[in-house]
């Protein structure tokens, strides 16, 4: 269970609003998702239509009456509603109400002594006991409290007691930012003694004005409001919205889940969920953004030490979900704990994790020390197709030269389209392992299985650096001048491999292809790195320009 209080210093910056469709969303999401109306003076959750429950329910008033009337705190159950579904909602949505919208609600209200509530009947317990009885009874995921404005009694129960986290909605003005820097204080100061208790807080800028602020008016107050509430980065922002929708209390991520404001509390809910850690989508959020912080050590978002905490606790929390631990070890795996991450990568797979990245990264981790076991995991990778191109390079990479036969035909290299085998085979050329397994990719887009020319060319030609690279020269040399084509056919780059094919075979420069490059490079068929040079030095060398070889091979230390 994990509660949320929506709290605001000042009215009309939509608080109840951003409750109830953050509450709508995490329903439909499939979350069970309680609504607590604490906004005891001026109540209104039960006003929009999703949030109505079927017939009036006693609420927060009631129970706190029934408790002063018997000290003894209520049956919960009492005093809550279960919601018909919000539309297509896999989730559930429940309410305790403020209390029942009587004539009498205003007198039994002002009948409650809050101070003394706390100060002589121990108000703060029976609010723990409430606590409790939510999580015993309906056990829902998310708890959202609507909070009284303003410095209030009930305020700490809201702001302080119940919460793990405070969305604080402000219009970015003078006297919200007075306001708020008190609650933020207090808020804050639960941290120490004697409770420790952190609260998470989600500062969001409501009902801002969708207008140019070339006069940086509005840059100017979130720095102020930055800088004295002690955030760091951007609030989350929700803009005015001028819709007459706005006056029947239309729940925006319901009913219009595509329009902006939609997608602005559809951005608070999942700030909210990335910090539930119990949260299955919160946990896995944490993960990626502590990895992100970890691959960047400039951008700290929390310290490594409470980062840590927290992914132990997620891992504990999340033990069978393969999911999970399998991003687990990737973040363990990025920061070194090598051990670490196999033994989460293990039960990752253990507990149902079927992805090819997941054995990809636990190839990776035992490439050093278990090299057999990273092999048969690249090969595994390679069994599923739609794996993307640099992954099936790495995976190939990976596997054993015994085995590197396989891989041509494997799912993940033949489910790829041409251009990606052709990227894929270009990229594998850092071993003889890796030039074999190329070949084999190479092999039947060269000899007539693809239609395209260009691509038959592109084939042939990374096939024969291939040849010459494994010192099959004269493979090389026959693939250049198949169907009896001469060097005066050829351009630049074939007719310099054709002469190094034919030297490397025989032990000896044939001049004319060489002077065939020398001639297509004085037409113009130059480019200006530093492989062109150092192949045309050799050209010239070989025709016996020996000072204009000297002066490419200046060149090409020049580009390089």
């Amino acid at each position: 269970m994990y509660i949320t209080t929506f709290y605001s210093f000042k009215g009309g910056v939509g608080r109840s609003m951003a409750l109830a469709n953050v509450a709508v969303e995490l329903a439909q999401h499939g979350r069970r998702v309680l609504t607590v109306d604490f906004d005891l003076e001026a109540p209104g959750l039960d006003t929009f239509d999703v949030l109505r429950p079927p017939e009036e329910v006693p609420g927060i008033i009631e129970f706190v009456q029934d408790y002063l009337d018997s000290d003894q705190a209520p049956d919960a159950r009492n005093f809550m509603c279960r919601l018909p579904a919000a539309g297509d909602c896999a989730g559930e949505l429940w309410i305790m109400p403020s209390g029942a919208q009587h004539a009498g609600y205003g007198v039994q209200f002002n009948e409650i002594d809050w101070a003394g509530l706390y100060e002589k009947r121990d108000g703060y317990l029976l609010f723990e006991d409430l606590k409790a009885q939510w999580e015993q009874t309906i056990k829902p995921d998310y708890v959202l409290i609507d909070s009284r404005t303003g410095h209030t009694d009930t305020g700490g129960i809201c702001t302080r007691q119940l919460p793990d986290a405070v969305a604080i909605l402000f219009f970015p003005n003078e006297q919200n930012l007075r306001g708020l820097k008190k609650i933020v204080g207090d808020i804050r100061a639960e941290s120490g003694e004697p409770r420790r208790k952190e609260i998470d807080l989600h500062f969001v800028m409501s009902n801002v004005p969708d207008l140019d602020d070339e006069d940086r008016i509005l840059r100017a107050k979130i720095d102020a409001f930055r800088e004295q509430l002690g955030f760091r980065g951007p609030p989350l922002i929700v803009h005015r919205y001028d819709s007459l929708s706005l006056l029947n209390q239309v729940v925006f991520t319901k009913d219009r889940p595509r329009s902006r404001l939609a997608r602005e509390y559809g951005r608070l809910v999942r700030e909210i969920v990335g910090r539930n850690l119990e949260d299955r989508d919160g946990a896995l959020d944490y993960v990626q953004r502590a990895g992100e912080r970890w691959r960047r050590r400039g951008r700290v978002f929390e310290s490594p030490e409470k980062i840590n905490a927290n992914l132990d606790r997620i891992e504990r929390r999340h033990a069978d979900d393969g999911d999970v631990l399998f991003a687990l070890g990737g973040f363990f795996e990025n920061d070194g704990q090598q051990e670490r991450a196999v033994s989460l990568l293990n039960r990752a797979m253990e507990a149902g994790c079927e992805e090819p990245e997941a054995y990809l990264k636990r190839a990776r981790v035992r490439a050093e020390d278990d090299p057999t076991g990273a092999a048969e995991d690249a090969l595994r990778a390679l069994e599923f197709d739609g794996l993307p191109p640099p992954l099936v390079r790495e995976a190939a990479q990976l596997v054993s030269e015994e085995r590197a036969g396989d891989v041509a035909e494997s799912k993940a290299v033949m489910s790829l389209d041409v251009d990606g085998r052709v990227w894929l085979a270009r990229m594998l050329a850092g071993s003889r392992k890796e030039m074999k397994v190329s070949m084999d990719i190479l092999e039947p887009l060269a000899g007539g299985e693809e239609p395209s020319v260009k691509t038959r060319d592109a084939a042939t030609s990374m096939l024969v650096l291939r040849h010459v690279g494994l010192g099959d020269c004269a493979a090389a040399r026959r693939l250049l001048a198949g169907d009896g084509r001469d060097v005066d056919d050829m351009d630049i780059e074939d007719a310099f491999n054709y002469g190094m094919a034919i030297w490397g075979e025989t032990g000896e420069a044939d001049m004319k292809p060489f002077v065939r490059v020398v001639e297509l490079h004085a037409a113009g068929a130059e480019r200006d790195d530093a492989n062109c040079f150092q192949c045309l030095a050799v050209a010239q060398w070989a025709v016996g320009e020996e000072a204009t070889a000297l002066d490419c091979i200046a060149r090409a230390r020049t580009a390089l």
